[in-house]
Order: C-alpha cells, then sequence, then structure tokens
C-alpha cells in the first residue's frame, strides 16, 4: 500500500481558503462525509480540506456499514468522499447506497487504486468522480471549491 501522508499533509496549509471574486457566487461551505479507515490519511484529509477549501466535515466512517447507517440517519450532506478498501465492506457498497439514499449529494472516490478499471467501476456505481489520493488532491479542493460556489440545485446528482 502506498503511503499518502505526505501528499496529503503537504497541502495542508499551503494556501488560504478560497474566496469569490466579484461577480462570482460566494463560496458555501460544503457538509461533507468522509469514508475513510486509514486514521492517519483521514485527519491530514480533513485538514487539508477543511484549511483549503469551504467545507466542514460533518461526519467520518472506516467501514461499510456504518457508513450505510450515517446516510439512513438523513444528516446533511452536499458530498461524500469515498475510499475503496475499507476496514470492513467495500466503498463501491457505500457508492451504491448512497446514489440510492442521497441522490442529490455529490459522490466523489478518493484512492490509491485509481486504476481505469477501478475508475469505470467507480463511475459506473454511482460516483461523480475519481481522484487518485497520491496525485489529485489539488484536483480535489479545486472540485470542492467549485461544488461550494455552485447554487444547491446545480450540485452535480
Amino acid at each position: 500500500m502506498m503511503d499518502n501522508r505526505g501528499a496529503i499533509a503537504r497541502h495542508a496549509g499551503a494556501a488560504p481558503r478560497a474566496r469569490a471574486r466579484d461577480g462570482e457566487v460566494p463560496a458555501r461551505a460544503l457538509d461533507v462525509y468522509v469514508v475513510e479507515d486509514n486514521v492517519i490519511v483521514l485527519e491530514s484529509l480533513i485538514a487539508a480540506l477543511e484549511e483549503l477549501a469551504p467545507v466542514h466535515v460533518v461526519g467520518t466512517a472506516a467501514d461499510e456499514g456504518v457508513a450505510v447507517d450515517w446516510l439512513d440517519a438523513g444528516e446533511r450532506c452536499d458530498l461524500v468522499i469515498i475510499d475503496i478498501f475499507l476496514r470492513t465492506g467495500s466503498g463501491l457498497g457505500v457508492i451504491a447506497a448512497a446514489r440510492r439514499k442521497r441522490p442529490d449529494a455529490a459522490l466523489v472516490v478518493l484512492s490509491n487504486y485509481a486504476t481505469d478499471e477501478m475508475h469505470a467501476r467507480c463511475l459506473a456505481s454511482g460516483a461523480d468522480r475519481v481522484f487518485d489520493k497520491s496525485r489529485d488532491i489539488d484536483q480535489l479542493v479545486a472540485y470542492c471549491i467549485a461544488l461550494s460556489s455552485r447554487a444547491p440545485d446545480d450540485l452535480p446528482h
């Protein structure tokens, strides 16, 4: 398994939070739920996202069952960030459940295993985007900033 701590940690504190420019819709904080089983990666990811993008992490899970239970509870959530390989279960199961239970939430996969085949499987399961943990943190941050600048009705389905 690749170690992502450095890739994610490098981004914490790297730049101030994005602000809307004249004529743009002001950024609003996204309510984000994160499904990640590696505690160090989870903490680094939360720190980076909350520093660099207008997000508020509303909850986390390390396995599929806990994530699905949380999705059932109906808490507000604009974005779900999902790892594929979890302590128990699979991120693919979380994607399918989230798409059914939270059709208006954006769903993204953040994984070390963002191969072409896995990318296709994630999109077929209902993910909106797939990001590689070791290469695409900047793109994930940019995605969050773009989502936060959209009107709620314009978020991906």
